[in-house]
């Protein structure tokens, strides 16, 4: 496939996650195993066939470790999307390259350009906008949007887990074992919650469905095949447009509002976040 065919794809089927979830109206730990678990078992006869699944004792652990880490990061955006707009919510949950950039700095010195801090810097005046600074001074934030930061937290903390792992192993081999870890663990919480995970309405299994399939598999194959031929930084950047077509789905399924200081907030948010991608001659290219 085109790579950039791919990668639009890909965009438009993860941007239907936030929609899905809302529309199942479950618990955010059931809707988060089944979009994983699903995902998994869709992937894995395939995998098993076709795929070599050896993997050296490193891998595999960076690969569970990354998969319960991904869970988490799962079910905390869903309490999240329960709790406060689907374009809010999954706005927040992108700013996982601003935690990247700030982790690497604090734990490995790793220094940024000055358009990471300039993109950063934008990105924190947009969340300003977006909760207000009234809320700022006197502490009163939506548990939503903590969620949803929280989200984006575990998703960077991800990031720096696995980067550099699918150097070495295939995508779908990763993608077979981060994704049984995560339904695992996922499946152990609902366990120990006493989570219901068979009394559903049709409509709340196709959202499972839905997310599983088109999210979770369609959609992150799609990313990742485009990853192999475009430039990270271009397909970061693209991927940001989520946010736009999960609040556009939102305004024509759900019926969500925006405010217009979350309109004028989300944007220079994502401006912020674009930005931290750029490196001085790439933005050299943009203006000329």
């Amino acid at each position: 496939m085109n790579p950039k065919v791919s990668l639009v794809i890909g965009i438009l089927c993860i941007s239907f996650s936030p929609i899905f979830v809302k529309f199942a109206g479950t618990p955010a730990l059931t809707s988060a195993f089944y979009r994983i678990a699903i995902g998994w078992v869709c992937l894995a006869p395939y995998c098993l066939v076709k795929e070599n699944l050896k993997i050296n004792r490193k891998d595999l652990l960076i690969a569970i470790a990354g998969g319960i880490v991904f869970a988490s990061d799962i079910t905390v955006w869903n309490i999240s999307l329960l709790k406060i707009s689907a374009t809010v919510s999954t706005l927040i949950a992108n700013l996982a390259p601003v935690w990247v950039g700030l982790l690497s700095f604090i734990l490995f010195r790793k220094r940024a350009g000055k358009l990471f801090w300039i993109g950063t810097a934008i990105a924190i005046a947009g969340m300003v906008i977006l909760v207000g600074y009234q809320n700022i001074i006197g502490l009163k934030f939506n548990i939503g949007i903590v969620l949803a930061l929280a989200a984006s937290f575990l998703y960077a903390t991800y990031i720096m887990i696995t980067s550099g792992i699918l150097q070495r192993i295939s995508i779908l081999t990763f993608m077979f074992y981060n994704m049984l870890a995560a339904s695992v663990f996922l499946l152990i919480i609902c366990a120990v919650k006493q989570a219901n995970l068979t009394s559903f309405s049709a409509t709340e299994w196709i959202c499972f469905i839905g997310l599983g399939v088109i999210c979770q598999v369609l959609g992150w194959i799609t990313i990742n095949h485009s990853l192999r031929f475009l430039e990270s930084t271009k397909v970061s950047i693209a991927l940001l447009s989520q946010t736009v077509l999960a609040g556009f789905w939102a305004i024509l399924f759900i019926n969500e509002k925006l405010e217009i200081k979350e309109i004028i907030g989300s944007v220079v948010v994502l401006a912020g976040i674009a930005i931290t991608f750029l490196k001085r001659a790439e933005l050299n290219k943009v203006v000329n």
